[in-house]
């Protein structure tokens, strides 16, 4: 016997929101954002930078809200509203990971900053992260790294070189020495271009 309407859907609402609540988000408890403002870094072939979200600019003219986007190797790119990254984007670049406080992921390198619009390659830089700025909700405001808690991200175009480390502890992800550079806030392999 078929049960009535309203209980039908009753029974259909209470199984939906128990497949939504139930299911983890891949940022960690609570921590859910749109596509364009959401980081990776997996390996050297998948991986999300934040970058500005309008034509030649300069990083540090991107922080305000609204001004940032995110670009993605073919590997990482899972929505229409993430930017592609061009293929010839990292020069050289390492992938590492290990243990501070808690894990990390990172990559550090040279870029070739005139194979992305989004930045000027005369400009010296800047910082973006998810847990820095005056409320600490980071720049741009709501930003994740996948499957990490925190992250620090330098794009240096006239370094020319990136980085960026996810972090399970914010003490693995720096953020208060923006105008130190990629060496001094993510060690790593910069292949001599610091």
């Amino acid at each position: 016997m078929l049960s009535s309407p309203p209980l039908l859907l009753v029974s259909l609402s209470a199984v939906l929101l128990t497949l939504v609540y139930a299911n983890p988000s891949p940022f960690g408890p609570g921590r859910r954002t749109d596509p364009d403002n959401t980081v990776v870094a997996s390996s050297e072939d998948n991986y999300c930078l934040v970058v500005p979200k309008d034509a030649h600019t300069n990083i540090g003219d991107s922080e305000y809200p609204g001004g940032t986007t995110v670009y993605c190797s073919p590997a990482a790119h899972f929505s229409p509203s993430q930017g592609l990254m061009p293929g010839d984007f990292w020069a050289n670049v390492e992938y590492t990971t290990g243990e501070g406080s808690g894990r990390y992921a990172q990559l550090t390198g040279c870029i070739n900053p005139g194979v992305l619009d989004r930045i000027n390659a005369d400009d010296a830089g800047g910082q973006y992260d998810s847990s820095g700025g005056s409320s600490g909700t980071g720049n741009p405001v709501g930003s994740v790294c996948v499957g990490f808690n925190h992250y620090v991200e330098l794009l240096e175009p006239a370094g020319p070189r990136a980085c960026i480390r996810c972090c399970e502890n914010a003490e693995d992800c720096p953020t208060t020495s923006d105008k130190s550079g990629c060496p001094n806030v993510i060690q790593g392999n910069y292949f001599g271009c610091a």
